[in-house]
């Protein structure tokens, strides 16, 4: 996987994985869901689940076990091919779960990305851990 693809698609589809890393941080439901289009689907370790109303309950539910989440994310490939994109993106979360402790965690998701009602969506997340502490 590479760069590949127009300079515009290249740089909407960064900015759909900056809004989502902004709207976690905010903690904005409705900018976070308006990342994903409505069939996606989101791979969270092998536990999938599908369609927006669904996964919004189910960030919304993780999201409440953490009193502070920070999340930074960066692309390390976009591959464009007509209206669909194959991304790789790693993140950096700092969490701070409800009652105390901390965790970091790396990760990575590898994504496809849809132009959906003229703007890049992701249709499919799947999201591993590579390194956490405690």
């Amino acid at each position: 996987m590479a760069f590949t693809g127009s300079v515009e698609d290249r740089m909407a589809i960064r900015e759909l994985i900056n809004t989502y890393s902004d709207a976690v941080a905010r903690r904005d439901a409705d900018a976070w869901i308006g990342t994903w289009t409505e069939d996606a689907a989101w791979d969270l370790m092998g536990q999938v689940v599908e369609g927006r109303e669904a996964i919004l309950q189910t960030w919304l539910a993780a999201m409440g076990t953490f009193d502070f989440v920070a999340f930074h994310a960066a692309p390390g490939a976009i591959e464009i091919s007509g209206d669909m994109a194959e991304v790789r993106v790693y993140v950096s979360e700092v969490l701070v779960p409800t009652g105390g402790g901390l965790r970091r965690v790396e990760g990575a998701y590898t994504d496809t990305c849809r132009k959906d009602r003229g703007a890049w969506r992701f249709s499919r997340r799947a999201y591993k851990i590579l390194h956490e502490d405690s």
